[in-house]
């Protein structure tokens, strides 16, 4: 039970890592084009993000929980994977470098499952799925922004400019709304996965000892037409924790990495705001209606790429963007190797 309450108590706090880490990327835009303040955007943010609970169902959760088969796995693997993604999120945050909190999640949770039984316990379709939107999530991003440019530009070319931005300023309100919403469902739901399967692990260990299982620890699942077992319901107070801890950390804010994205990859305008929100927005949606737990840094990166193609092609820092890449495509190995090498030092100490 002790371990199980550590393991909560990280989870929340990998949780409100996430909202600091990556607030940058439903604010950025909005505070580089002054349409709000950096207090009042991350509040704005915050708001959004807690109303996602209210939006979405648990597919990315139930994604996340079966990246590793839960009857193979056991407390310190679930504990070593959150330690290893709450270091690599610091660890970036530090260095202002926007990685995805999703993909060190995963990538810790699964590299500490493979120590702990060798690479067979991984459920290999949903964590190649979720390895290839590391480049489709921001890819899809950045069609849907240029198409959404491109369109915005030609029904306003009759427009007074000054009278256009300040509509598209009033726009960005309700795109960075969208996308914070997007953001609250996708991440928070990550976290809410890795209970589940701390908690399924505590349920397997109580039916053991023929114990009770108690209410607050029931995860309801049903089976599909195909028999595959999906999570429909969890217990009330993991998503309020959730959600509640990924608003608080949007409030600590993020500017480290808020500098990178609103303004080291393209200079962007309150139409462009508008056009990169959106088009992330919409990629967030149609992907957690998917389960398909994708990165909102990828996606919102991606989507600002997006607009600067529409300008010409030298508008985007391409430096920066391939110094992103090779930070997303290295986030999930290194924290795999991570979350190993904690499950070890974890094993080694007795925890089970």
């Amino acid at each position: 039970m002790t371990i199980l309450i550590v393991i909560i108590i990280l989870a929340i706090i990998f949780d409100l890592i996430n909202g600091f880490h990556d607030a940058a990327n439903s604010i950025a835009t909005i505070v580089s084009t002054k349409v709000l303040s950096p207090f009042q955007a991350v509040i704005w943010a915050a708001f959004f993000n807690v109303v996602a609970f209210w939006i979405f169902d648990l597919k990315v959760a139930d994604t996340v929980a079966k990246i590793v088969h839960t009857d193979a796995i056991n407390f310190a693997v679930v504990a070593a994977g959150l330690i290893a993604a709450i270091s690599w999120n610091l660890l970036t945050w530090w260095f202002g470098i926007p990685s995805s909190s999703s993909h060190t999640l995963i990538g810790g949770f699964a590299g500490a499952a493979v120590a702990h039984a060798g690479f067979g316990v991984v459920n290999q379709e949903k964590i190649l799925i979720t390895f290839a939107f590391i480049f489709l999530a921001p890819i899809i991003g950045m069609i849907i922004s240029s198409i959404i440019t491109v369109i915005i530009v030609n029904l306003s070319k009759k427009a007074h400019p000054a009278k256009a931005t300040r509509w598209f300023k009033r726009l960005q309100l309700v795109s960075s709304g969208l996308f914070s919403i997007g953001h609250g469902g996708n991440d928070a739901q990550k976290v809410m996965g890795i209970m589940a399967a701390a908690l399924m692990v505590y349920v397997t260990q109580l039916k053991a000892q023929g114990l009770p299982i108690p209410e607050w620890a029931h995860i309801g699942q049903i089976a599909d037409a195909n028999g595959k077992m999906s999570i429909h319901h969890i217990p009330a107070w993991i998503p309020i924790a959730c959600y509640t801890a990924i608003g608080c950390g949007t409030m600590m804010g993020g500017w480290k990495i808020i500098k990178t994205m609103g303004t080291k990859i393209t200079k962007v305008t309150p139409l462009e705001g508008v056009s990169a929100e959106t088009a992330g927005a919409l990629t967030l949606f149609m992907t957690e209606k998917m389960g398909i737990p994708v990165s909102t840094t990828h996606t919102i990166t991606g989507s600002i790429i997006g607009v600067g193609i529409t300008k010409r092609i030298s508008a985007v820092k391409w430096g920066i963007t391939i110094s992103l890449l090779w930070a997303w495509i290295l986030t999930i190995p290194i924290s795999g190797l991570l979350g190993a090498i904690l499950f070890w030092l974890l094993d080694l100490i007795g925890i089970k």
